[in-house]
């Protein structure tokens, strides 16, 4: 019995929507469109299985080449056409198509199997049109040559100038068949010479060549690098998908296009898209050519139109989202060649959700599933200010597309990489391009916003930036920018790299010089100072946040230690104050009495010192317990080393040679230097801090003790929590509980104790631990430092680079929680602190809570409330929400 081959090879009819881990989500949107009836050109889909096992060898995995040739045959035999052939040529296009979307990151080559022979066969087909077949088999070579041979692009870009010069054309349209004629074989030279021989005559060695260059572009830098900037798994591989070719530059008649059928940047119902006649699929999305709006179709091709907006209407009833398509129309018949839920920006996502809500498509807790804190975060940044100030309204150098929307201000770089350069060195800056590529990418993510002069909101640009949330302005076309002298000119004035502008990516306008910022109309409907239904964003987000509070378990705190912070936290959604950093209430002019504390010489000193210190902490409680009445305050005793708060051991040492070199008493400096040099530590985050202070310096925990509770009687609704840091052993909090409660026990006052699980050994022992505490709150950035032996303030700039480009990491520790590792030691305390008792309180207060993936993990381990900075309250109720639903039976069919 013969053993059975792996299927590596899906005709359309054979896949659908639901197979997008294995034929990629354009395979699978593909074949579900087949499915529907839709007008797709036939073709099949190589799955992951194929690209991953690929990338493993280097080679096809074994069954796949005879499978391609199945396929290739029946879709041939559909066709009524062969491949390649002399007098009347199958033509195909190879696409990748990854599980998620990764716009321009990997490669297509259009044309394949077109070659010397059937150029003349292509022409036939084409009614004799010549320049059409030419123009073909130029784009076969210089895509061929760049994305499977490695063929420098410009190569080809500058023949192609020198062939539009020579024709005294700036258009590739204005070139004639004998002119691309020309130009093919001057592509076939520079094929030559990069590679050392000739352009492929074979038109399956040509499919074969191209799938496995699909293949390796899984891993090619840009598409590693956008992976890590979305967080998409290295591992998944890329399906390819061998579609038979239509083509939209065969004449006036015929051309290519993208639509959504909501606006991707506002979330508005209509038509929206982007039309290009005679042309290519590549040349709307490069934005090469400036292109017409959708709508301006009809005037062209009424009945293709018409076509259009009934498909656009089936296919989001259908996937029930906006959905982005892809269609080319060939000598009046329309073909689609992709669709896909569309990429939006934040705006457009919350009120797409909604909209669809009132259109009974979806429920409310499927709309809160479709918007993450992400986006939510984005409509809290600023907004340009326009109202005009002390020195006018700020002056408008030109006006584009606004693509992704945000206010953006840097100084003008023209190069991708000087924008890495810039922007490592703290610069702020804008990319600005006549279009960018995908070879941009790292450019775009170090830059602040994208300006373009060509393309519109279906080009590179504008897809790339809104699926990374960065401000865009696209299209403005009256720019003149020139790459090689580092400027743009418009209206005759210049603009150099290096000059400071500021892009409105949701109108459009681009402004001379630094324009102002406001706060965005979301932030100010925290604050109060907006009313919910000021306008269709606020209100989406209104609505969706208020069930998330009514769909969370999970309670919200804020990390506060002033009365201002505490208020707007609470302005914000906060329940409660979860971590109190007491420290920071010694710094400024209180700095001098934690010095007398720490040169204190007697008890009697020292406790001096520590009586002047308690009227100020206690006001500073009281300002706390006011702005968060009737909810709980976590305060965490001091916890860093104490040497922190005196000079550096450098300034000292300088300051006290010079005084004694120049005959003169350093006096007070010397006792510091003393000081310093005695506390001195060679691993001060490992050394005497958090609990170990309190046991080794007499009545420093109590002082802030006393002042807590003492704050909390004066104040009525006051909730004190006292957290004790950096506990490791049961013992330390017993010590520091016994010495407390004495001096709760002398007012009528409520307080909690618990701890900071900020060491592994406690997570190991939070068993004998929850004995002595009344809650844990989880320190996860020093659990995560402990847990991987980091120190973070060296790491993250000295190797951590290295660790996201090996994939060690998918993202920084420090940003999104090590689930398997620190996460594990949480879940560990959390288990056996709530098995010894049952009563315990669970948090987190470290910056992870408010990382919208951390937060779906504090919520499955079972934790009360997380805690974060107040202008990430926001974002930690929406998770929170969000993780809630998760747990829900979902209603998504996209």
């Amino acid at each position: 019995m013969e053993a059975s081959v792996e299927k590596f090879v899906y005709d359309f009819e054979e896949g659908n929507r639901d197979l997008k881990d294995l034929l990629g989500g354009k395979g699978a949107n593909l074949a579900e469109m087949t499915n529907l009836g839709l007008p797709v050109p036939p073709g099949f889909t190589i799955t992951t299985d194929a690209c991953r096992e690929f990338l493993k060898t280097g080679r096809p995995p074994e069954g796949m080449d005879p499978q391609v040739g199945e396929h290739l045959a029946g879709l041939e035999a559909k066709m009524g056409r062969r491949l390649g052939d002399q007098h009347d040529p199958l033509l195909v296009s190879v696409r990748s198509g990854a599980k998620f979307s990764m716009p321009g990151m990997m490669e297509t080559v259009l044309n394949v199997g077109l070659t010397d022979r059937s150029v003349d066969g292509l022409a036939a087909q084409a009614g004799g049109d010549e320049r059409f077949a030419w123009d073909s088999y130029r784009r076969l070579i210089q895509m061929f040559g760049k994305t499977v041979c490695d063929v420098p692009g410009e190569e080809f870009e500058h023949a192609l100038d020198d062939a539009k010069h020579a024709a005294k054309t700036k258009d590739d349209l204005g070139l004639d068949a004998a002119a691309l004629k020309a130009l093919v074989r001057t592509y076939k030279e520079i094929f030559h010479e990069h590679t050392g021989r000739d352009f492929p005559q074979d038109p399956r060695e040509q499919l074969d060549l191209a799938v496995s260059a699909v293949f390796r572009s899984w891993n090619a830098d840009r598409a590693v690098l956008y992976r890590r900037q979305e967080r998409i798994p290295t591992d998944l591989g890329t399906a390819v998908n061998v579609v038979a070719m239509v083509f939209g530059n065969l004449g006036a008649d015929s051309g290519t296009g993208v639509a959504f059928t909501r606006d991707p940047a506002t979330g508005e119902p209509g038509v929206y898209g982007d039309y290009l006649a005679n042309a290519q699929g590549e040349d709307v999305v490069a934005g090469i050519r400036n292109t017409i709006p959708l709508q301006e179709l009809a005037d062209k091709d009424q009945k293709s139109y018409d076509e259009l907006l009934k498909i656009m209407a089936k296919l989001e009833e259908h996937y029930r989202d906006l959905c982005d398509i892809e269609f080319t129309i060939e000598r009046g018949k329309l073909w689609m060649l992709q669709t896909r839920v569309g990429k939006r920006t934040a705006a457009a996502a919350f009120v797409i959700a909604t909209q669809l809500v009132d259109e009974g498509v979806i429920d409310l807790d499927e709309a809160l599933r479709r918007v993450n804190g992400a986006q939510l975060a984005q409509l809290m940044f600023p907004t340009f200010d326009l109202s005009g100030g002390p020195n006018g309204e700020p002056e408008q150098l030109t006006r584009g597309v606004g693509a992704s929307p945000g206010a953006a201000v840097g100084k003008a770089v023209f190069d991708a990489k000087h924008a890495v350069a810039m922007a490592k060195e703290g610069e702020q800056v804008i990319l600005v391009r006549r279009e960018t590529n995908p070879d941009d990418l790292p450019g775009m993510i170090a830059a602040q916003g994208i300006l373009t002069s060509r393309g519109g909101k279906t080009s590179h640009a504008a897809v790339v930036a809104r699926g990374m949330g960065k401000t865009c302005v696209c299209g403005a076309d009256d720019l003149d920018v020139n790459l090689h002298k580092g400027q743009f000119t418009v209206d005759g004035h210049v603009v150099s790299e290096g000059d400071v502008i500021s892009v409105d990516g949701t109108t459009g306008r681009v402004y001379l010089g630094e324009v102002p910022v406001q706060p965005s109309p979301v932030v100010q409907y925290f604050e109060g100072t907006l009313d919910a239904e000021a306008d269709p964003l606020v209100s989406a987000v209104h609505r969706v946040l208020t069930h998330a509070d009514g769909s969370r378990r999970l309670r919200v705190r804020t990390n506060a230690d002033t009365g201002e912070d505490a208020a707007r936290a609470r302005r914000f959604g906060a329940q409660g104050i979860g971590l109190c950093r007491t420290e920071h209430m010694f710094l400024g002019e209180r700095r001098s009495l934690v010095e007398r504390l720490i040169l204190a010489r007697t008890a009697e000193d020292r406790d001096a010192a520590l009586e002047e210190l308690l009227p100020l902490q206690r006001a500073d409680f009281v300002e706390l317990f006011r702005e968060m009445r009737d909810l709980p305050v976590t305060v965490r005793l001091i916890d860093p080393p104490l040497h922190e708060f005196l000079p550096p051991l450098e300034d000292l040492a300088v300051k006290v040679a010079v005084a004694e070199e120049r005959g003169q008493d350093p006096g007070h400096d010397k006792d510091l230097l003393d000081a310093v040099r005695r506390m001195h530590e060679e691993n001060p985050m490992l050394g005497l801090r958090g609990v170990r202070l309190g046991l080794v310096i007499p009545g420093l925990f109590a002082m802030q003790v006393r002042a807590i509770v003492e704050a909390a009687a004066q104040v009525d609704g006051a909730h004190p929590e006292i957290m004790v840091p950096l506990v490791g052993a049961v013992q330390e909090l017993e010590t520091i509980r016994a010495e407390a409660e004495k001096i709760i026990g002398e007012h009528d006052v409520d307080v909690k104790i618990g701890t900071m699980i900020e060491v592994p050994r406690a997570a190991l022992t939070a068993g004998d631990i929850a004995q002595a505490a009344d809650f844990f709150s989880f320190g996860t950035n020093d659990l995560t430092q402990m847990g991987w032996g980091f120190s973070r303030d060296d790491v993250e700039g000295a190797f951590f680079w290295r660790y996201l480009e090996l994939g060690i990491f998918g993202v920084s520790p420090f940003e999104s929680i090590d689930r398997d590792g620190v996460g594990r030691l949480v879940r560990i305390a959390v288990d056996e602190g709530r098995a010894a008792r049952p009563e315990l309180h669970f948090g987190v207060c470290g910056e992870h809570g408010g990382d919208p993936e951390s937060v779906h993990f504090f919520h499955e381990v079972g934790l009360d409330y997380v805690s974060c900075s107040p202008f990430r309250v926001p974002v930690a109720r929406l998770e929170a929400g969000r993780a809630a639903v998760a747990e829900q039976p979902t209603s998504d069919t996209r």
